[in-house]
């Protein structure tokens, strides 16, 4: 398949994984709202006269409403919120020689990519890393950290933020911003709740008859505890989906960062460099370490391959990545006559 194909066949299919992806988070609030409804029917169903007895399912319909707020909202306001999660601050001005030349690298790479100009932001973090945010190429930001500045030449530097203007033309940027916002609402709203079963010590209980009580049976025993371990392991399940996003748009973006450049070996040499650089981050967490170019996190399942690690693991294993990149270098020097073997 050739490049232009590979772009649209991943531009559509971030198109089409955005949309399931809000449709799936609606329906996951509407699944905690109106299971909620059936376990509170069931248990008022008997309930003494003059008791409360459930019948509207109007926590169903208001977890409705919130699921689609909350997908509203982080819509809108994703990207703004994953900068400021990893505390980056916008180079409107460059101060210094190593900001006029990344603001410098990201308006020639954006000619080349022919997209607008991304705002351009620098995270103050040991770890070399670098990512790319927003909806759509005409809101997309590039973020790096301090640590890539100063570790990275800038034909390397240029190579990295070819590779997030890939993220950026084939809307990775749309499925993977939406993504992290979604884990940081999950996680806030499934907090909530555990700190409200913890202060009230599980005892939450509604009025209903002793002949009522005996009639519960299994099914609503089952269907409680799936209903609670879905508010207590939301955060779990949409890391999960994180981390099951394909690792082929990394892949892409690393090839388009070639056809940017001209110059697949100055992303191998970077690779290698942030690969060799052992320093944790700082400020980027679980829930936008997807966003970046290597794993934040280093995580063991980044690193392996597999079914189970491309399920798993948000990153290809580095070592593929380089071998690919120069591999590409190698054909090219081929095909120009200036390859010298080793």
């Amino acid at each position: 398949m050739s490049e232009p194909a590979n772009l649209f066949a991943q531009q559509e299919s971030n198109r089409r994984r955005s949309h399931w992806l809000v449709i799936g988070f609606i329906a996951f609030f509407a699944w905690l709202g109106f299971g909620g409804d059936w376990l509170a029917i069931e248990v008022t169903r008997g309930a003494a006269p003059g008791h409360y007895q459930h019948i509207v399912p109007w926590f169903g319909l208001l977890m409705g409403c919130i699921g689609g707020a909350i997908a509203w909202y982080a819509w809108r306001t994703g990207p703004d919120k994953v900068l400021w999660s990893t505390g980056a601050r916008e180079i409107t001005e460059p101060a210094t020689p190593a900001e006029r030349q990344l603001v410098d690298v990201v308006q020639e790479m954006a000619v080349a990519a022919a997209v607008p100009t991304p705002r351009v932001f620098i995270v103050d973090d040991p770890d070399p890393n670098a990512f790319a945010t927003g909806r759509d190429p005409a809101s997309a930001s590039i973020a790096v950290t301090s640590a890539l500045l100063n570790l990275c030449s800038r034909d390397e530097l240029q190579a990295v933020i070819a590779h997030e203007m890939g993220h950026v033309k084939n809307l990775d940027v749309r499925l993977m911003t939406l993504l992290a916002a979604l884990i940081g609402a999950i996680a806030l709203m499934s907090d909530g709740l555990r700190r409200i079963l913890f202060q009230s010590g599980g005892r939450i209980s509604f009025s209903r008859s002793r002949d009522s009580k005996d009639s519960l049976g299994p099914v609503f025993a089952i269907v409680l505890v799936f209903w609670l371990l879905s508010w207590l392991l939301a955060p779990l399940v949409t890391r999960l989906l994180a981390l099951g996003v394909s690792r082929d748009r990394e892949y892409l973006a690393d090839a388009m960062s070639a056809q940017f450049t001209r110059n697949p070996l100055a992303l191998a040499s970077a690779l290698q460099k942030i690969e060799a650089n052992e320093a944790p981050s700082s400020v980027i967490h679980g829930g936008a370490a997807h966003l970046c170019i290597a794993d934040p996190l280093g995580r063991a399942v980044s690193e392996r391959e597999g079914h189970i690690a491309d399920l798993l693991g948000t990153h290809p294993p580095m070592p593929v990545r380089i071998a690919r990149l120069k591999a590409m270098g190698y054909q090219e020097q081929k095909a120009a006559g200036t390859f010298v073997p080793a």
